[in-house]
């Protein structure tokens, strides 16, 4: 499958992994509608979006903005890419994620609804709004971790919430079969970004590096290309969860 001509929809797409992926299919001719949350990532997805159709002149690069915790938020960001777009929208990723590390006895009722909004909810109605547009013979991905398969404390939030993600996308990738659209999971192993080290100690830092290969956590380069494998040549692969993360954990 070539991505040329393609049109995807990445959200959290403005930084970390989902600028990396972002880059990789600019450079392969695809359209791109690149989703932010926050105001405080709105320079940082503007700045990529120019950068790229610089570079990739030949490709319609659209920004977004978005809080995609409800079904309405969800349906309002499609609707703003199919205005811009055209109906036609062949492939969906969903980087959107939080992280909390805190013992399970310490998670008050708002961090447990928050963690399972951005996590569990959003991920369900993005997946949820992505069957519906996709068109037949394309591709949906989400995003879940590694420590899906860890037997380790203080993550019990960040497990938990992820996941629904790995049931939601198997489920999916069964009922979108006839339509030859697959569903797949990536699971990343710690990645060296922002969004890991705002609650590890340097202990747990070195730890989580000593458990793979070369001592090191995973870089967003490592993870970045399995998303356009799994639209290109591993397109045969469907209802998977891919563990990426130098033997950190494994099942």
């Amino acid at each position: 499958m070539s991505l040329s001509g393609k049109t995807t929809l990445i959200t959290g797409g403005g930084k970390n992994l989902g600028a990396l992926i972002a880059t990789l299919f600019a450079a392969e001719g695809t359209n791109l509608a690149l989703h932010y949350n926050s105001a405080s990532t709105q320079k940082a997805a503007e700045a990529l979006a120019a950068d790229l159709s610089s570079k990739n002149k030949e490709i319609k690069i659209k920004v977004y903005q978005g809080d995609l915790t409800t079904a309405s938020s969800v349906e309002k960001l499609f609707d703003r890419v199919a205005a811009d777009f055209g109906p036609k929208l062949d492939i969906v990723i969903n980087t959107v994620g939080m992280v909390l590390k805190k013992p399970l006895v310490e998670i008050s009722e708002q961090e447990y609804d928050t963690m399972f909004a951005i996590n569990s909810k959003a991920a369900f109605f993005i997946t949820q709004e992505a069957a519906k547009r996709v068109s037949d013979g394309g591709k949906i991905i989400n995003t879940v971790t590694s420590l899906l398969a860890a037997y380790a404390p203080s993550y019990t939030s960040y497990q938990g919430s992820k996941s629904p993600v790995e049931w939601f996308t198997k489920g999916l990738s069964k009922e979108l079969m006839p339509r030859g659209i697959s569903v797949n999971a990536v699971a990343p192993g710690p990645m060296d970004t922002p969004f890991f080290y705002g609650q590890e100690t340097p202990e747990a830092v070195a730890f989580h590096k000593s458990n793979a290969i070369g001592g090191r956590l995973t870089d967003i380069k490592d993870i970045a290309p399995i998303y356009k494998f799994l639209c290109t040549e591993g397109a045969w692969i469907n209802g998977q969860t891919i563990f990426a993360n130098g033997g950190y954990t494994s099942r």
